[in-house]
């Protein structure tokens, strides 16, 4: 399937909003507003698997509770500047 990129950035932002635990709706929405307009199109198929895995997983993965598969580090860091706040506090 050949996906334009504006419609599968439009249907990853949809994905990313509309998670299973709100904390992940709002990490996500936040990385997805921040960040999908400007992947590439390997980027955006890492971010549509990542966004297959367990919520719970995702979390963990995010918070630094348990650390990402290697295939996702990139991307987790990426979404884990913006989770500054959601996660844990804020730097003062």
């Amino acid at each position: 399937m050949n996906e334009p990129l504006d419609v599968m950035r439009k249907r990853l932002h949809m994905r990313s909003i509309r998670r299973g635990i709100k904390e992940m709706d709002l990490i996500l929405m936040g990385f997805s507003k921040a960040h999908l307009a400007d992947l590439n199109a390997d980027e955006l198929a890492l971010y549509d698997k990542l966004l297959s895995e367990n919520d719970h997983d995702l979390y963990q993965w995010v918070s630094g509770q348990s650390v990402e598969p290697e295939t996702y580090r990139s991307l987790m860091d990426m979404i884990r500047e913006g989770a500054i706040g959601v996660t844990k506090p804020s730097a003062i």
